[in-house]
């Protein structure tokens, strides 16, 4: 049975890492391409870095045309759109029902050629420590470029490609891992019955020879 624990426990602890896994805040760039009259979403994740403390958070957005040198707030997460040129055009697409902002993204509806140029969202966070408050401040930039239908350059096909091939070959590996652990364990178990089938023989015989021993001393 001993064996048997050995095997189950480095399962055991790979379903913990991946239930632990679940919720985890991943900062991925945002798309760049937008297609005219669609809906395309500006994505902008700031993932806080202590998990433990509590925080406050806000996201600012920020415009600069192809043919401007300033940026503009074009957006805030109180949900009021500050630009005239956005006016029912933008809509919250992050973080939902918390305080602590991680997915700050916004989605622009109608995509118009004017739209094309650089984008700012600004994170400002605010950890609650116990003792002290200490804010943070985090921007990124997004280039966009408006186009009139969707192109796909080889990189991000090759790149969706590698993606799959990657899924596939991990759960393969899962697959064969799974097998192997199985018959690890029923191998384990077989052996573990043959002892104890070795071991009650051996009491057998040895209570056999007791009883033949007191016969022939009577």
């Amino acid at each position: 049975m001993s064996a048997v624990r050995e095997l189950l426990l480095p399962l055991a602890l790979l379903v913990l890492q991946a239930s632990l896994c679940h919720g985890v805040c991943v900062e991925l760039d945002s798309d760049t391409e937008a297609v005219a009259n669609k809906v395309f979403k500006l994505g902008c994740i700031s993932c806080k870095m202590r998990g433990e403390v509590p925080a406050i958070a806000y996201v600012d957005w920020y415009f600069m045309a192809t043919d401007e040198t300033d940026f503009t707030q074009i957006y805030n997460y109180r949900n009021n759109i500050t630009d005239p040129r956005f006016y029912n055009r933008l809509t919250w697409a992050g973080s939902t029902n918390t305080m602590d902002l991680q997915d700050g993204s916004i989605s622009i509806h109608n995509v118009t050629f004017n739209d094309t140029g650089t984008y700012k969202c600004t994170f400002i966070r605010i950890l609650m420590y116990p003792n002290h408050k200490h804010q943070t401040s985090t921007s990124k930039f997004i280039n966009m470029n408006v186009v009139p239908q969707l192109t796909r350059g080889m990189a991000s096909i090759l790149s969706e490609v590698m993606m799959y091939v990657s899924i596939i070959g991990l759960q393969l590996w899962l697959v064969v891992e799974m097998i192997y652990c199985y018959r690890k364990i029923a191998a384990a178990g077989e052996e573990a019955l043959r002892e104890s089938a070795a071991e009650y023989l051996a009491i057998a015989s040895e209570s056999k020879d007791n009883c033949a021993g007191e016969q022939v001393a009577e």
